[in-house]
């Protein structure tokens, strides 16, 4: 089988959120299953990807040039370049153009949509040039859902796009990640009119490309099985949950994995101190003293809750605020990294300033910064309003550094509560979305630190296994599945 993975970000190319994450390990995962003859991966070359090839070691080459998009109603061409996924044999194929992609910021260009429009069209003709068809054509988010829309109108009778199944993974459905845009794009896009109905592209006056992927992909999975249910209701669904219960026969749930080579407590570079289960307290007591230090706090025997987050309303962010003076009783210190909406970062600058020597607020991203938090940390607090996967839950249990969640989507399935008697469970959690029951769960967390159970808790946590390799295998089913949709 060969595989053709489209996504609008790849690290360590290009990274924002955890979608790079994903496709950055996912491929790698894939290539060790025999029956898979062959992955690629397509992306844009934003401007970052350069600046990055020095920091990760990676080599850029071009490969073709001045390819023109004739579906689309503009004259800019493209070009080819190619890298491979560091620590692996896996192509990374680039689409590269001035005009689009001219920004470090991935999400930041001069227009809404039309540089992922670009993309979406230009892979299609970049499969063309390098001759590589696909049996599968995975594609990620809103900003490649348009892929399954021009292969079931525009190219569908393109003989080399014949038998191309496509699989479209939802990675978040948030309203802002719906790819909702004004209807004048049809044009540019080079859609058929037709395709601006209520059963088709249409939503509430607007396009909304997201929905043109569900409604075309072979096949639809989330990346977590309960979000798979979740957002086939209101509270979840932002507006597409009637199209997602029309293809809930094609909707699938696969829990993330992560990079256990990248996340590595045995590798120095992952924190301060190396450990493993077997000398965890000693190790992790060094990590601890050595982070405060580091960012500030005082030397004390107080736990240390971290928290790595983009800053805004999704992670639960209000109800923190409400009950933060509360936490701040239990005798915990708290490091917070991440940037985002100003109202959080300004909240967590007047906690830092309110609480000198206890709560350390680093507004910023670093991928160093968020390693040694993971590895120091004795707790990790995710209470999101909704959370597709989550990656940073599977990346604090990877240290012994137990999460604090709230109970929906991925963190569901990947974080179970602590039982006393069992002597089972990775962590402590909440369901109602209320800052009362974040206190709580909080609260029960820090108890169970000062109690003898603490390290039966942090090795059940540092034993879970949540490496690629049983996800990969259930993608490849899911490909199998799209392949055998298509067939005759």
């Amino acid at each position: 089988m060969k595989v053709a993975i489209v996504s609008y970000e790849v690290f360590p190319f290009a990274k924002v959120g955890g979608l790079a994450d994903v496709v950055g390990s996912l491929p790698k995962a894939l290539k060790s299953i025999p029956e898979i003859e062959e992955v690629i991966v397509l992306m844009p070359k934003h401007k970052i990807v350069d600046k990055n090839a020095g920091k990760y070691g990676y080599t850029i080459e071009p490969v073709k040039g001045g390819i023109p998009v004739p579906i689309l109603k503009t004259d800019e061409k493209f070009d080819i370049f190619e890298s491979k996924i560091p620590g692996s044999d896996v192509t990374v194929y680039m689409i590269a153009n001035n005009h689009y992609y001219s920004s470090e910021k991935v999400y930041e260009g001069h227009d809404p949509a039309k540089p992922e429009i670009f993309f979406s069209a230009a892979v299609l003709y970049a499969l063309k040039e390098l001759d590589f068809k696909p049996e599968v054509l995975h594609v990620n988010d809103w900003h490649t859902a348009l892929i399954p829309v021009y292969l079931k109108t525009v190219f569908r009778d393109d003989p080399f796009f014949e038998d191309v199944a496509t699989v479209l993974t939802l990675h978040n459905i948030g309203a802002p990640y719906q790819g909702r845009i004004d209807k004048s794009y049809m044009k540019f896009a080079g859609l058929p009119d037709y395709l601006y109905n209520i059963d088709g592209l249409e939503f509430y006056g607007q396009i909304n490309l997201l929905k043109g992927g569900i409604l075309f992909s072979d096949v639809i999975n989330t990346v977590s099985p309960t979000y798979a249910q979740e957002i086939q209701t209101e509270e979840f669904g932002n507006g597409l949950e009637g199209v997602l219960k029309i293809r809930s026969a094609d909707l699938y749930g696969i829990l993330n994995g992560i990079d256990m080579h990248a996340y590595d407590p045995f590798l120095e570079k992952a924190g301060y101190e190396t450990f493993n289960i077997n000398d965890y307290d000693k190790r992790k007591r060094k990590n601890k003293e050595m982070m405060r230090k580091e960012f500030g706090l005082e030397s004390t025997n107080a736990p240390i809750i971290g928290m790595i987050t983009r800053l805004v309303d999704q992670k639960g962010l209000d109800l923190v605020n409400e009950v933060f003076n509360y936490i701040m009783l239990l005798g915990v210190q708290f490091i917070v990294l991440g940037t985002g909406e100003k109202k959080y970062e300004d909240m967590f600058k007047k906690m830092a300033e309110k609480y000198p020597g206890q709560v350390s607020a680093n507004i910023t991203f670093s991928n160093e910064l968020a390693a040694k938090i993971y590895a120091s940390s004795d707790m990790f607090l995710m209470p999101s309003r909704y959370e597709p996967c989550g990656l940073g839950q599977m990346f604090a249990m990877r240290y012994g550094t137990i999460p604090i969640v709230r109970y929906t989507g991925g963190l569901a399935d990947s974080v179970k509560e602590y039982d006393e008697e069992k002597r089972k469970g990775t962590g402590f959690g909440f369901i109602p979305y209320d800052s009362a029951h974040l206190l709580k769960s909080i609260a029960r967390t820090v108890y169970y630190y000062h109690s003898s159970d603490w390290e039966i808790i942090v090795k059940n946590a540092l034993s879970q296994d949540f490496s690629w390799n049983k996800s990969a295998k259930e993608y490849f089913e899911l490909y199998k599945v799209a392949v055998n949709k298509i067939k005759p």
